[in-house]
């Protein structure tokens, strides 16, 4: 698709492109360009989430921003212009913005702007499906008090009387000189989530930061006035009962618009737990001699430079299962009526990242070393963490692997990634008693669960796969037998 186009020999549009396969909408998350900014071609204007990962979109020219078509937090269509640029800046008066400006009403705080900081991806949880969205409007706070102004000021221009004079601005609380209302990454979320606007909010923290307490305040609606006393000549009724503190929808409620990477996963898994017949079986495995391996993985120099944790080990051993039973690593094609079976393994992780769980893949995992393995999976992990996994590093998984025993948790039953045939859950791995050499001891012990399509992967199939990951985990010299 075109994503640019002329509107005369100086002044060229950007339109939002399909940074995805068939997407037809994201959501502006934010600009990093403001009009009158100098751009090089390859420069990053804005960031946008699709339904599948937040992408930053670049310009494929030189010159001076003219105009930013749409404020941030608006979902644009594929295709339509988000961007003018003046490429050839000082060859005369630029004309005024186009009527689209209106979008210019005064940009909401950058909602999706940071990452928190200290929340580092855990990896669990499912992936999305390629499925188109649908356009829909944006929810965001009433205006604030300086909307009106610049609304009549826009209105002005666009009924040729010219550039008014300046509308006084009333002063925002909390904001400072940049424009910019102070408040940590997390609050700025919940600000979004509750659709609240952070330049109408009162700070109470110090220094004029907003706090959560100021947002949860700002939700909530205003007490209504007493009405006058009326004289009436009908008995008064029996005063009601005091609500309780708290007691309106929103104080008892948070409401968050479903949108996004959230979207696109809320749709894969009902399509895949609606599509798919799931089988999920379960073992629980002693790995007290992979864990010994992890130390020892840890302290061996050709594993300098990478992280060495039981999910690689896990990796590896579903790797080699896949090897020994290769019909496992296959997918159904519902046109057809027929099963494909791959001859490569693209490795699922699933991560658990502020703007949703997501699975990236290890492209052919199964021709890693491990220290290859490790270092791809410490690279995974470092892109979910930024915000930077692209909707290519999430396509064309085979199976998946997703670690709940991150939360303290035993095991689960996880819903098939759509397209792939297998996953498998991993839980926590605890000190436990257990019968060893006909002794019970203290050892480490996991509970793993393999969820199937049984449309292609029988009983006998998966059970065998799990069994092979099983066995390796409680005996990691297998990795040499069996590899």
């Amino acid at each position: 698709m075109t994503t640019m186009t002329e509107t005369s020999a100086r002044f060229r549009e950007f339109k939002m492109p399909d940074v995805g396969e068939g997407l037809t909408e994201a959501e502006i998350l934010k600009w990093f360009v403001q009009p009158g900014d100098t751009v090089t071609d390859g420069q990053v204007v804005c960031e946008v989430e699709t339904a599948k990962a937040a992408v930053e979109l670049p310009i494929p020219f030189d010159g001076v921003v003219h105009e930013l078509r749409f404020p941030e937090g608006t979902t644009v269509d594929v295709g339509q212009v988000i961007i003018a640029i003046d490429v050839a800046p000082g060859s005369g008066d630029a004309p005024a913005p186009a009527a689209a400006a209106p979008a210019q009403e005064p940009v909401s705080e950058p909602e999706a702007e940071a990452e928190p900081k200290g929340r580092t991806p855990v990896l669990v949880g499912y992936g999305v499906a390629e499925s188109s969205t649908k356009r829909r409007p944006r929810k965001g706070a009433a205006a604030a008090p300086e909307a009106a102004a610049v609304a009549a000021a826009v209105q002005a221009e666009l009924n040729g009387h010219g550039a008014p004079a300046p509308a006084a601005v009333p002063a925002r609380t909390g904001v400072p000189e940049a424009g910019r209302p102070l408040a940590k990454p997390p609050v700025r979320k919940l600000a979004k989530d509750l659709g609240i606007d952070l330049a109408t909010v009162v700070p109470t923290g110090k220094d004029g930061i907003i706090t959560r307490e100021d947002v949860h305040a700002a939700a909530a609606p205003a007490a209504p006035e007493a009405p006058a006393a009326v004289a009436s000549p009908v008995a008064p009724e029996a005063p009601a009962a005091a609500v309780p503190a708290g007691a309106s929808d929103s104080a008892r409620e948070t409401r968050i618009p479903v949108k996004g990477v959230r979207k696109a996963i809320a749709q894969a898994m009902v399509g895949s737990a609606f599509t798919a017949p799931h089988v999920t079986e379960f073992v629980t495995v002693d790995v007290t001699r992979t864990m010994k391996l992890v130390a020892e993985l840890k302290e061996d120099k050709d594993m300098a430079g990478v992280r060495v944790n039981p999910l690689l080990i896990i990796a590896k051993a579903l790797l080699v299962a896949i090897k020994r039973n290769p019909e496992v690593n296959a997918a159904w094609d519902e046109a057809n009526q027929e099963i494909v079976q791959k001859h490569y393994v693209n490795l699922g992780i699933a991560a658990a990242t502020p703007r949703g769980l997501i699975v990236p893949n290890i492209k052919d995992a199964h021709d890693k070393t491990l220290p290859q393995l490790a270092e791809a999976l410490g690279e995974l992990v470092t892109t979910a963490r930024d915000g930077k996994t692209s909707p290519a590093a999430m396509a064309g998984g085979t199976v998946t692997i997703t670690n709940v025993g991150v939360f303290g948790v035993d095991t689960g039953t996880p819903i098939l990634n759509p397209g792939e045939s297998a996953i498998l859950a991993v839980g926590a791995i605890k000190l436990q008693p257990w019968v060893h050499k006909g002794k019970v001891k203290p050892r480490q012990v996991t509970t793993l669960a393999l969820s199937f399509d049984h449309r292609l992967v029988d009983g006998e199939l998966g059970s065998k796969v799990l069994a092979d990951v099983a066995a390796i985990l409680e005996q990691p010299k297998r990795l040499i037998t069996w590899a």
